[in-house]
């Protein structure tokens, strides 16, 4: 390492830190916000959402640990760890997202979902930026396979957006599942890339 990446690496190291943590807030919020819509509105995309915001509080939990220490070992376990919870979410909302639509369960409307989702897409996009460049720059595997799960979240979250809209304007309650099958084309994804990359 050079002087310079040497003068270099704390401060990349200390933007790792401040993003997850910022991911890690944000999303704690998203619960809270998130479980209180999909009550109310008995939607399974917020539901899903919203399990998806707590694998994120998750993949950032083990990213700060990751970036506390160092070693191959630590990075492939962390690797494992996101994509067990990646895999759990797509079984998760296949059964979920199936019972509604055999069930023919009507969701009702949700402003909070729509508003909550559309500032979130916004935020995430931005994080999953930040993300990228810095765990590039630090040569951080895990750094930037968690930056690809920001990036799934805001992809997510335009997705949930456009079956609460669909719903909500014109009616099309088939909109919400098929937004939390969605959900799980992208988890399932996501947790090929991830074994891939631990091994």
């Amino acid at each position: 390492m050079t002087g310079a990446d040497e003068t270099l690496h704390p401060a990349l190291l200390r933007r790792g830190f401040v993003l997850e943590y910022v991911t890690l807030g944000w999303n704690a919020v998203g619960i809270a916000v998130l479980g209180y819509a999909a009550v109310t509105a008995g939607s399974v995309a917020l539901a899903g959402f919203g399990l998806d915001s707590l694998i994120e509080i998750g993949a950032s939990t083990v990213v700060i640990w990751e970036l506390s220490g160092t070693g191959q070992v630590r990075q492939r376990r962390a690797l494992r760890l996101i994509g067990t919870a990646f895999a759990a979410l797509a079984v998760y909302l296949v059964a979920q997202s199936t019972w509604v639509l055999v069930a023919g369960y009507r969701p009702r409307h949700s402003v909070i979902g729509i508003a909550w989702t559309a500032v979130t897409a916004g935020a995430m996009f931005a994080l999953a930026y930040g993300k990228a460049r810095t765990g590039r720059a630090l040569g951080n595997p895990v750094l930037s396979a968690e930056g690809r799960v920001t990036l799934i979240d805001g992809i997510l979250a335009a997705a949930v957006l456009a079956g609460l809209l669909l719903n909500a304007l014109a009616g099309w309650w088939q909109a919400d599942p098929a937004a939390g099958y969605v959900l799980v084309f992208y988890a399932v994804r996501e947790c090929r890339q991830i074994a891939r990359d631990a091994h």
